[in-house]
């Protein structure tokens, strides 16, 4: 049955933009609040021509058995919102699942707007100068070393110049051969990497490192926090951690913490020897013994760790800008230098 249901959805799906699927998100979550049920939301949802589809086919894989997160997976919704969602499989946490969800999904597509907006003329002035580098390489120079051969000091930099751009060209091709290799290889090579050596490379790599540690705790202190308004114990919740698949870290972190605790060490001690796990939440649970209250923490310092993160990245971005305009202008200043230094040195040797 699974399988044939996997067969009849993927036969009919149709691939959601990123603002749909929010927008999607949006109305899910506005209709739960106004008292709906999954189904019944879903079935209002369907009404818009543009979601009918989706809303269709999570219907019925809900109707199948499957959770809320397995079936937006099937109809392709992004990872990050099925792996936002994994936890909140009870009625009494999806509405807040759902905001927190949409919230970090809006900044992820506010990021990228604004990424490719900075990113936009940069790339046009790149893909102007780079051919103009092309044809001062194979056409210009060599016809002005010609033209300067009875010059010595014009001819050295006229040569100088080619060196340098030969050796621009073979770094700018072998970054781009490397960056496809490592891109393959990674992509097929991952999953047979344990876990361990994964944390061991991602710790080796300064901003990627600073980015994985705070999305990881951001999660855990959001997941541990959905989890506790269920009602479970630590051990169940390390439990249902441990047995999802979507996040790696999480999952081996949690492995290790519902063995270590078997053998009666303390949560906040085992918290504190995790590389990808901030020391603010050792200190938080640490703090408190008590559970309501634990959790209201959790989820107050997921939100702050959200801002941060959405601080860093905005950070991050509005430096690629100047960085590209540094790169353009050094080779316009080099075009200038390369074509006017041998002329100037010319009329000097007259």
């Amino acid at each position: 049955m699974d399988t044939f249901l996997k067969h009849i959805i993927n036969k009919h799906k149709k691939t959601m933009t990123p603002d749909t699927q929010l927008r999607f998100l949006k109305r899910l979550h506005r209709l739960r609040i106004n008292g709906y049920s999954l189904i019944d939301a879903l079935t209002v949802i369907a009404w818009d021509n543009e979601l009918e589809c989706a809303a269709k086919q999570i219907k019925q894989a809900l109707e199948n058995g499957y959770s809320m997160e397995e079936a937006m997976q099937l109809v392709s919704f992004h990872p990050s919102i099925t792996s936002y969602l994994l936890f909140a499989r009870s009625n009494q946490n999806l509405e807040d699942n759902l905001s927190k969800c949409i919230d970090m999904y809006e900044y992820r597509l506010q990021y990228i707007q604004k990424f490719q907006q900075i990113i936009r003329y940069p790339l046009i002035l790149c893909c102007i100068f780079i051919p103009l580098l092309f044809i001062l390489k194979q056409s210009v120079l060599p016809s002005f070393l010609d033209l300067y051969e009875s010059s010595p000091g014009s001819s050295a930099s006229i040569v100088l110049a080619m060196l340098i751009l030969d050796w621009l060209g073979i770094i700018f091709f072998l970054s781009i051969i490397a960056a496809l290799t490592f891109s393959i290889f990674w992509k097929f090579y991952k999953p047979r990497i344990s876990i361990e050596n994964q944390i061991k490379l991602y710790n080796r790599l300064p901003l990627f490192r600073t980015y994985l540690k705070l999305q990881t705790s951001f999660l855990f202190a959001n997941q541990f926090s959905s989890l506790i308004k269920t009602g479970i114990s630590f051990k169940d919740i390390l439990i249902q951690m441990n047995n999802q698949d979507k996040q790696p870290i999480i999952c081996y972190y949690a492995n290790l913490m519902k063995e270590q605790l078997a053998k009666g060490m303390q949560l906040p001690t085992l918290l504190s020897q995790f590389t990808f796990l901030e020391k603010k939440l050792t200190n938080i649970f640490q703090k408190n013994s008590n559970t309501e209250t634990l959790e209201k923490d959790l989820s107050i310092y997921a939100q702050i760790l959200m801002e941060e993160f959405q601080r860093k990245m905005l950070q991050i971005i509005t430096y690629i800008q100047p960085i590209f305009f540094i790169i353009v202008a050094s080779f316009i200043l080099f075009i200038y230098i390369t074509l006017m230094l041998p002329m100037f040195q010319l009329i000097k040797s007259i």
